[in-house]
């Protein structure tokens, strides 16, 4: 175990996380911008002060931002914390809720210990607080006033987007901060990989949702449109994620565990994050099953069992997982 957890964390920082060494924590921002497998892994760090100190409330925000992309053992993690009082008040509603989260994704654990909590009369959806990042962000409305149409058919494009967006259940803003790094609104933009249009789609996302002639405006939105919404209801509304799907397939987004380190891809999400300025989409239609992030095979063991002093003898909840 300890061998694993050495190896998990030279991973760690060889991939760029400022490491803890000698009490020195890791670079917080890069933290809570990094991926959910990276995340969970320096969460159950500040759990258990392993090689820095030991921080509940770092620990349970980086579980959050984690658990709230899809990753099951991060839900998992959550579950067990609120079931066992470790750090924070005991709440076997909140720890239903989160064993609920990663039990839908087949974890066999989190099921086992659902069928011990779960109470029809009882169910809340799960809460938690994720970290916030500190880079000053535009407005929504300020990619409107910016990007203020240079010609009639840019015009043209704003006024499509905003009247078939909403039948989507997208919001415009995002949408057009795609077309303006996708195509800068040329409808008959084509790239050297055959993206065409103005969401520039290859032939098979086109073929993908219909779209017989991806030069024509309205049926190449109507495409885009249709695979920003599968993408944000694969990664249940996180826009770092969708954007990576949307510009190297979710397929890799899935592989790397979060957003694939391609330099084109993180500068692609990046720019439009900064101009979309939000980090969370609202709920969209649920078109397809959320996705489930692949984990590394150091953060699947389980620990030995712990039982929280305070918590009843009867309480069966006693397993807790460490990468």
């Amino acid at each position: 175990m300890r061998v694993r957890n050495c190896i998990g964390f030279w991973l760690l920082t060889a991939c760029g996380v400022s490491g803890s060494v000698a009490g020195i924590a890791p670079d917080w921002l890069k933290l809570i911008r990094e991926t959910p497998t990276v995340q969970v892994e320096w969460a159950t760090r500040y759990e258990h002060g392993e090689g820095l100190p030991q921080d509940y409330g770092r620990a349970m925000q980086l579980y959050c931002a984690a658990a709230r992309r899809g990753h099951a053992l991060a839900q998992y993690q959550l579950g067990w914390i609120y079931a066992n009082g470790r750090g924070v008040a005991r709440d076997d509603v909140q720890a239903a809720a989160w064993f609920r989260l990663a039990a839908a994704k087949g974890d066999a654990l989190a099921q086992r210990m659902l069928a011990r909590l779960d109470d029809p009369a009882k169910i809340k959806p799960a809460n938690c607080v994720e970290p916030v990042d500190p880079t000053p962000k535009p407005p929504l409305q300020q990619f409107a006033s910016r990007s203020r149409p240079f010609s009639p058919e840019r015009a043209k494009v704003e006024a499509l987007v905003n009247r078939i967006a909403p039948s989507y259940g997208l919001q415009p803003a995002l949408v057009l901060a795609v077309i303006e790094a996708e195509s800068s609104f040329n409808d008959q933009a084509r790239s050297p990989k055959d993206a065409q249009g103005l969401m520039q789609l290859i032939p098979a996302t086109a073929e993908r949702f219909g779209v017989q002639n991806p030069y024509d405006p309205v049926q190449n939105l109507q495409g885009g449109m249709a695979y920003l919404r599968w993408l944000l209801a694969y990664f249940q509304g996180d826009v770092r994620l969708t954007l990576a799907g949307y510009n190297a397939g979710e397929g890799a987004v899935v592989r790397h565990g979060g957003v694939p380190p391609y330099a084109e891809t993180r500068a692609y999400v990046e720019k439009i994050t900064r101009v979309y300025g939000q980090l969370a989409h609202p709920p969209v239609a649920a078109v397809t099953r959320p996705a489930v992030l692949n984990r590394p095979p150091f953060v699947s063991a389980l620990a030995s069992p712990v039982v929280t002093p305070s918590a009843p003898s009867s309480l069966l909840i006693t397993t807790a997982r460490k990468p």
